[in-house]
């Protein structure tokens, strides 16, 4: 669809010595939803939590979509 662009986004997550939970690298966009899942898949073992997720952006209308959690495991921030 013209002027609709699509964002996949791979994060992962450690605690840090107090508890509290931190990036453990900047998030990473991936071209593909299946892609990003497979590695983040491949990444639980080494993370406290690994999350995955998507949204849209309407570039003509400027509006934001929700984001849509694809894969998610171990301890993540919530989401709005």
């Amino acid at each position: 669809m013209p002027g609709v662009q699509k964002s996949i986004v791979l994060s992962a997550f450690n605690k840090d010595e107090h508890g509290t939970l931190i990036p453990a690298f900047e998030p990473r966009q991936m071209k593909r939803e299946e892609t990003a899942v497979y590695i983040a898949q491949t990444l639980v073992k080494d993370y406290h939590g690994v999350v995955v997720w998507c949204s849209e952006k309407n570039h003509a209308i400027g509006e934001q979509g929700p984001s849509v959690i694809l894969f998610r495991s171990g301890l993540v921030p919530e989401f709005e």
